[in-house]
């Protein structure tokens, strides 16, 4: 009996290292009855070099992580396949920049809310961990409630 509560103690240490991604400040804006699309916003600091390779919620058929920039005075919006997570770097998804798109939104996000996300993150080694996060959904300007 000792030895399965040692694995188990062991199992349990081993998953903890494997989650040590640390995800925090994760929001998004309210939206409005027929809104499809929404971002949300992070910030994702890694142990070890990973990346950013996908990402899930029950609330949207579909997310992608894209790149909102200017290019000689237009925005351009753009999807990209992955996000490096440099060792110890905080990587900040904000509007602007980096973030998460979700596409086909199942239903309104009212202010207050929490919307699931599940955040793929694969290592240098090519290993894959599921990071679960909750997006506290804030007024449409942003603003946290108060």
């Amino acid at each position: 009996m000792k030895q399965f509560a040692m694995l188990g103690l062991a199992l349990l240490a081993q998953s903890a290292m494997a989650a040590d991604v640390k995800v925090e400040n994760v929001w998004m804006r309210a939206t409005v009855p027929g809104q499809q699309v929404a971002g949300a916003y992070m910030d994702i600091t890694s142990p070890e070099n990973a990346r950013l390779v996908g990402a899930l919620s029950p609330a949207a058929g579909n997310m992608e992580i894209h790149l909102m920039r200017m290019n000689h005075g237009v925005m351009e919006m753009r999807e990209v396949k992955t996000l490096a997570l440099p060792k110890g770097k905080t990587v900040k998804l904000a509007p602007g920049g980096f973030h998460l798109m979700l596409f086909d939104l199942k239903q309104p996000f009212k202010t207050g809310e929490t919307v699931p996300i599940k955040l793929t993150i694969e290592t240098a080694n090519k290993k894959r961990e599921i990071v679960e996060v909750a997006a506290q959904v804030r007024d449409p300007s942003g603003q946290m409630m108060h």
